[in-house]
């Protein structure tokens, strides 16, 4: 388990990376601004900072720039930011950042860059990832790829282009193969109610795990958060309920 420092003014943005974090495994301090990140700098080291660049009182990278100087530059930054420009992303990884993500951050991106960061080896820290920029320090800004390159990840444009969707794979529902929808409710709320089933659904087959129900629907884990909340779906009681039902399974 490693403490991670989340310093970012949205509070949205903090909450779900604090959740997915969490989930992870990983104990997470949270900073809406600069003045709070030096404090919980000056009280603890931790393993890893994911900093924002744009915030209100001081930048990100003027951050940085303050940790390298004054040597408290010795753990592990990634920088975060939705408008930043490759010229920033250059100057932050000069200045000593790890990696440089692109908002909105997909669940992916994040935690294999968390992954790197806390890996404590430079040539793979320094490996690039798509979405990631990570350039080496002589590297010119004209060299760098595009923070927002296309990924291999299959989308619904590549595959109304010509890819190729896998197909799909027929599994029993079990006890929620009984599940019944009122089919005269309005569309969006009988939509509503199969999905909120539907993941329900996943979430007992996957014991909880959310990495692996993100897997398994084919949704970014920060969209499958938001889906989830949206639902009403009891995330507590439906992993309380997978694992209960996890032991009985192992007690046949």
């Amino acid at each position: 388990m490693a403490t991670i420092l989340v310093v970012d003014d949205e509070l949205g943005i903090r909450d779900l990376l604090s959740e997915i974090l969490n989930d992870e495994g990983h104990a997470v301090e949270l900073a809406e601004n600069a003045a709070q990140a030096r404090q919980i700098r000056a009280e603890m080291r931790p393993d890893l900072v994911l900093l924002d660049i744009w915030m209100p009182d001081t930048d990100g990278v003027t951050l940085l720039k303050e940790w390298a100087a004054t040597g408290l530059l010795n753990m592990p930054v990634i920088m975060m930011s939705g408008h930043a420009t490759i010229d920033t992303a250059v100057e932050a990884t000069r200045i000593g950042a790890l990696a440089f993500l692109e908002k909105p951050i997909t669940m992916q991106k994040l935690l294999k860059a968390v992954d790197q960061g806390l890996n404590k080896n430079p040539a793979a820290a320094r490996a690039p990832v798509a979405g990631v920029v990570a350039p080496a320090a002589s590297a010119p800004a004209a060299a760098l790829p595009s923070a927002g390159a296309p990924t291999a990840d299959l989308t619904v444009e590549s595959a109304m282009t010509g890819g190729t969707l896998p197909e799909p794979q027929l599994v029993d529902l079990g006890p929620q193969a009984n599940q019944s929808f009122n089919l005269d409710a309005p569309l969006r709320q009988a939509r509503d109610g199969f999905e909120k089933a539907y993941f329900e659904y996943h979430l007992a087959r996957e014991a909880g795990s959310m990495t692996r129900v993100a897997e398994k629907t084919g949704l970014e884990r920060t969209h499958l958060y938001r889906k989830l909340k949206q639902l009403g779906v009891d995330l507590a009681r439906n992993k309380r309920n997978a694992q209960k039902q996890q032991t009985s399974n192992e007690g046949l």
